[in-house]
């Protein structure tokens, strides 16, 4: 059982065979899934790579707990204490690398329709080549000439990519909260507790949104200070309580019958995160009380203690990296590219309600399985794609872009640390708050959109 394990491990890796687990006891995959999940784990591993780039804490704890690790910097080249590996620059280079190789991979999978063909036999296979690849074009930005022009450059097509991540990012968001209504409303033409279900979710959700407004008032304005915070807050609440009107206007309803509150309450939680998050990210104000200069506008537990900002760094840079892996992987499901208008689906939508309906799959007929001492997988792709191979490298070279951007904190690079992600800058700060913005005009937009195009909205 072990050896068949290993030469299905052999044959995965230098083959075009799917990888699968060397364990029995765990349950199915498919084929498409597990072809994600490993581009996922190249993707997470240059991220991780990345990360400890933008440390000095790491930086320092191996320059005192690696031996000879001043003459391994030298007989490398890499200058004294390996400085040209970290820093801002060093993620450049790396990420520029990472996102060569999905632009490449996207070239060369354009209209594959079919598993079955070489092409698509490489996009699923031969993964100890790719990670081999993906080695070589990290390494092969510490080679480049020219590099201050690079950089500069590179840094304006980082951010192009990373807004651009940020849009597809939204229009998911957009997307899944469409869907949910539409998932729970039909389950309510057959069963009337789905119609208690939709009530109950979407007050709790304006529940959450119209507390973290309260406690944004609360701890991040000033009767003296903090005009944009004021300004934006205001602005944004303002915009959430006009989309949620609109969603059940009679207009609207008209040529969308499943809009209701559930949607604009997905997004006004949404809007008041990115508002939480922009408001946290701007630099902090002070304003003088008895000849003293006061720290205003921040949160009260933000002590400045070392470990509350560990604890806060690390909590908030897990949750957004899980985002853009989220991004990255859903984006590319065949419902959602076509959401995206990417990817055309042709398969009729599931009306079965189910509470976890985000989870099921595009498919549900297999072909057949592979067992081999471990983890069974089934070949869902003998009939055609599952998802868009290109369009799927394309998300992840936008992501490698948005990586690049936020782990060096946006155009704020120059004293960048992953220690201060979200410590505050201004660029940070405008580019959340635009966020926000996006995210309403791009709902707002799918609701008047039926109205202003009925004949396109039908066809």
């Amino acid at each position: 059982m072990c050896s068949a394990c290993c030469v299905s491990q052999l044959a995965c890796c230098c083959g075009s065979a799917a990888c699968s687990l060397c364990c029995g006891c765990c349950p199915k995959i498919k084929q498409s899934t597990s072809t994600r999940f490993m581009y996922a784990l190249f993707f997470m591993l240059v991220t991780v790579t990345c990360v400890i780039m933008m440390s000095p804490t790491v930086e320092t704890a191996m320059r005192e707990h690696i031996p000879f690790y001043t003459e391994m910097c030298h007989q490398l080249n890499a200058g004294e204490n390996c400085s040209t590996l970290v820093g801002y620059s060093a993620v450049y280079k790396v990420c520029f690398g990472m996102a060569c190789f999905f632009f490449l991979f996207s070239v060369f999978t354009i209209r594959v329709r079919t598993s079955t063909g070489c092409r698509a036999a490489v996009h699923n296979g031969f993964w100890f080549f790719k990670f081999v690849a993906l080695l070589a074009c990290c390494a092969g930005g510490f080679f480049l000439p020219n590099q201050d022009t690079f950089l500069k450059v590179w840094r304006y097509v980082g951010a192009a990519g990373g807004f651009l991540f940020l849009i597809i990012q939204l229009m998911l968001l957009v997307q899944f909260a469409h869907r949910w209504n539409q998932n729970w409303s039909s389950g309510a033409k057959y069963n009337k507790m789905w119609y208690a279900a939709l009530a109950f979710v979407t007050l709790v959700l304006f529940s959450v949104a119209v507390g973290a407004m309260v406690f944004m008032i609360m701890f991040y304005t000033h009767p003296e200070a903090c005009f944009l915070n004021k300004l934006f807050l205001g602005v944004n609440c303002g915009l959430c309580f006009i989309v949620s009107l609109l969603a059940i206007s009679p207009c609207i309803q008209t040529f969308q019958p499943t809009s209701g509150l559930l949607q604009p309450a997905i997004i006004t939680v949404y809007v008041m995160y990115l508002t939480f998050s922009a408001l946290a990210s701007k630099p902090i104000e002070t304003v003088e009380e008895d000849g003293n200069n006061v720290t205003v506008c921040v949160l009260p537990f933000k002590s400045g203690l070392k470990n509350d900002t560990n604890i806060v760094t690390g909590i908030g840079t897990v949750i957004l990296f899980g985002c853009i892996l989220y991004s990255c992987l859903i984006s590319t499901t065949k419902r959602s590219s076509a959401a995206l208008q990417v990817y055309r689906n042709d398969m009729p939508e599931n009306e079965r309600a189910r509470c976890c309906f985000c989870c099921v799959d595009d498919t549900e007929d297999y072909d057949d399985e592979k067992t081999a001492g471990g983890q069974s997988v089934k070949y869902d792709e003998r009939d055609g794609t599952i998802y868009s191979y290109w369009y799927f490298h394309f998300v992840f070279f936008l992501g490698s872009l948005y990586v690049m951007m936020t782990v060096t904190n946006w155009f704020h690079y120059d004293n960048a640390k992953i220690e201060k992600l979200l410590e505050g800058s201004w660029s940070v700060f405008w580019i959340k708050m635009a966020s926000c913005w996006v995210c309403l005009f791009l709902y707002m937009w799918t609701l008047v959109v039926p109205m202003l195009f009925p004949k396109r909205f039908q066809a």
